[in-house]
């Protein structure tokens, strides 16, 4: 909804432009990161705010008790820090943040990206436009033919495979295209092989393709950590593939961000009584594009990347950088006590948009995000995504 002339204009800060960070700046980092309360868009707010991670750091107590939290905010400890920046030296992973060069710029366009990626392996593959190839665990022998065949003809036009290392069609996606270049997404640390019998084959990406995960080595993977990884994949590439996929499946779930994050969302139709169908039938129906060949997807993406070469030749083209806003004069004030009971009075357990937030208030949207940025380090707020925020229900301090 575009705001009417006599509104406030908005404020979206975004991250400093890519630097080459120092070895203590990037613990300084990681500490924020890993810091109680601090999420994606708290992170970055931060960063902006703040002029960097060190100073943010300094400043976290102060926030989070004007915030309302009722106890000190737990602030990670350096020792910890750098205990797991030397754990992944040590396994060959390079840790790259929001904020440094190296990050995956297509990543990072997208709404509250992953602060943090522990990369290893040909970090290049990251540079190159990317299509992921995704779908059902228990999938058919029909369903692996297709997925090698996608994924050989995808690499020979000149893009990265994205998968997710699963059993069924990630695991071929990630076999077909090996030699031209994969990327494999995994939930847990980038050290944990899971499933299992993977072992060799993670192995190998690591070594020949590219394993990334947002998460710390050594972390066995969670549920919850599974959708993550999903929202990782659709970020990095600019379609995703849809092979066989149940009416309930993960493949749904990064299928459903794809489309959030504005990626383009092909499904190869099936059988309508085999179950592996149904999820991608459904999404045909939805609006995902039909594919039965290669030169589906290359048609839809042609204009997107702006070629028009049948065969994309990524190797040897350097990245454009991305345009980013300067940094801040200063750093925002605090937000008075007036400011924070206004916004808490206007906040309630339904999401609400920080704009509408400063309407109803009549305060100025960086006053508003202030505010917000006091009560998301004290634990009263919940974010969803990077404009829509709702009261906790219970919290800490309240």
């Amino acid at each position: 909804m575009a705001l009417k002339p006599d509104q406030p204009e908005l404020f979206n800060p975004s991250p400093p432009a890519a630097a080459n960070l120092t070895d203590e700046e990037r613990i300084a980092c990681l500490r924020l990161i890993r810091s109680e309360n601090v999420g994606p868009v708290t992170f970055r707010d931060l960063i902006n705010y703040y002029g960097g991670a060190a100073k943010a750091l300094e400043i976290l107590p102060t926030l989070s008790r004007r915030g309302g939290s009722g106890r000190p905010i737990r602030i990670c400890p350096k020792a910890d820090a750098e205990r797991e920046l030397a754990t992944a030296a040590r396994i060959g992973a390079t840790p790259f943040f929001t904020v440094e060069r190296g990050y995956p710029e297509v990543l990072a366009d997208v709404e509250a990206p992953p602060p943090i990626l522990y990369v290893k392996g040909d970090l290049n593959l990251l540079k190159r436009p990317a299509i992921a190839i995704v779908g059902s665990r228990q999938c058919s022998a029909a369903g692996v033919q297709l997925t090698r065949l996608f994924a050989a003809q995808l690499a020979e036009a000149g893009f990265v495979i994205v998968s997710g290392l699963a059993r069924g069609i990630d695991k071929a996606a990630h076999e077909a295209s090996l030699a031209s270049g994969t990327v494999a997404v995994v939930a847990g640390g980038i050290d944990w092989v899971y499933p299992p019998e993977h072992a060799d084959l993670q192995a190998r990406i690591g070594s020949e393709g590219c394993l990334v995960s947002e998460r710390p080595p050594g972390l066995k993977p969670r549920d919850k950590d599974f959708p993550r990884r999903n929202r990782v994949i659709a970020g990095l590439v600019y379609g995703v593939v849809i092979i066989e996929a149940a009416a309930r499946s993960g493949t749904l779930v990064t299928a459903r961000y794809a489309n959030e994050l504005g990626r383009e969302v092909f499904a190869v139709p099936g059988h309508p009584l085999d179950p592996r169908a149904e999820g991608t039938n459904r999404l045909i129906k939805q609006g995902a594009a039909l594919v039965t060949e290669v030169s589906d997807i290359i048609d839809v993406l042609q204009p997107i990347l702006g070629l028009t070469e049948r065969r994309f030749d990524f190797a040897g083209r350097e990245p454009q950088p991305v345009a980013q806003p300067s940094m801040p004069a200063a750093a925002p004030e605090m937000a008075s006590e007036d400011v924070l009971n206004a916004v808490l009075t206007a906040l309630g357990p339904a999401p609400v948009a920080t704009d509408a937030i400063a309407r109803q208030t009549g305060l100025h949207v960086q006053a508003v995000q202030v505010a917000l940025l006091e009560l998301d380090l004290a634990g009263r707020i919940e974010r969803q995504g990077q404009s829509l925020v709702a009261l906790k229900t219970t919290a800490n301090g309240a």
